[in-house]
C-alpha cells in the first residue's frame, strides 16, 4: 500500500450526555482534537426523511494509526466534522500489515 495523502484536516468529535433540567438528556459534541486525513469517496444513494430526499453518502477516510485505547483512535459511534459537515463513524480497522494506518468508514447525511 502506497502511503496516502493526509490533506484533509478533521475534526474527530465524541458524544457526551448532559442534564437537560427537565429530567432528561441531551447530546452534545465535544471535540477530542484534529487529525490529518485522505478521504475517497464511495457510493452514495438517496433515501427519504421525514422532511423530505435525504442523500447519503459513505466515505473511505485514512488517517495515522493509534493504538486502541489510544484518544487519537477514533472509533465507532464517534463522528468526524469538516467544517459544517458531519461524517459519523461506522466502524475502525487497521488498513495495512504493519498496523501505519487506520481505515474508517463514515457516512455523511444530507438534504438531497
Amino acid at each position: 500500500m502506497s502511503a496516502p495523502r493526509l490533506n484533509v484536516a478533521l475534526v474527530l468529535e465524541t458524544a457526551d450526555r448532559v442534564p437537560d433540567g427537565l429530567g432528561g438528556f441531551r447530546t452534545v459534541w465535544r471535540a477530542e482534537g484534529r487529525l490529518w486525513a485522505e478521504m475517497k469517496a464511495g457510493v452514495g444513494t438517496e433515501s427519504f426523511a421525514e422532511v423530505g430526499p435525504k442523500s447519503v453518502v459513505r466515505w473511505q477516510i485514512t488517517l495515522r494509526a493509534a493504538p486502541a485505547g489510544d484518544p487519537r483512535r477514533p472509533r465507532a459511534g464517534q463522528r468526524f466534522r469538516l467544517g459544517e459537515r458531519i461524517l459519523r463513524i461506522l466502524a475502525v480497522a487497521e488498513r495495512d500489515a504493519t498496523g501505519r494506518w487506520l481505515g474508517c468508514l463514515a457516512q455523511e447525511e444530507g438534504q438531497a
